[in-house]
């Protein structure tokens, strides 16, 4: 799967909907600018190390609970990856 910007809407709105905030509140948390959000969802688009900063920065910050959209990759953590290793090996 290509990810691209509108990954990033698509965590940004999960979050915001999560924690009933507004898109600049998730805009200042991530980019450290409040504008970005609404920029990219007007076409502005982003650097590749401010995309992965911001992926980095939802996956850390996800809220307890909340399902992590189906439609955007989870980046790969050591702990992440032994979970699904040892669920298909049967471990718990």
């Amino acid at each position: 799967m290509m990810m691209n910007a509108t990954h990033i809407l698509i965590l940004a709105d999960a979050y915001k909907t999560a924690l009933g905030i507004e898109d600049k509140t998730v805009s200042s948390r991530v980019f450290d600018d409040s504008k970005k959000l609404t920029a990219i969802r007007f076409g502005s688009d982003l650097t590749l190390s401010r995309f992965n900063a911001a992926l980095r920065w939802f996956d850390a910050n996800w809220p307890e609970g909340v399902e992590w959209p189906e439609t955007v990759l989870r980046p790969a953590t050591v702990e992440r990856f032994d979970r699904i290793f040892d669920a298909d090996r049967g471990a718990v």
